[in-house]
């Protein structure tokens, strides 16, 4: 695994937890939601522009995010 990969894997994981303490879910439930959107692999691939934004703006994309998923 190369830094990059790493980077963007604990970055996933950062946003995963700021998600779930935000919306008052546990760590399942938040997971569960967002790999079943497709979120987790949308974090990862726009991680360029997500990981110079504040937490509650990652939270504000995420749910723009999965309002087109439903």
């Amino acid at each position: 695994m190369d830094s990059n990969d790493l980077q963007h894997m604990e970055f996933v994981m950062y946003c995963i937890e700021t998600y779930k303490g935000i919306k008052n879910l546990d760590g399942k439930t938040a997971y569960q939601q967002l790999k079943e959107a497709g979120a987790i692999e949308y974090i990862d691939n726009n991680y360029a522009a997500l990981h110079t934004f504040g937490d509650e703006h990652i939270v504000w994309n995420i749910d723009e995010y999965l309002k087109t998923r439903v």
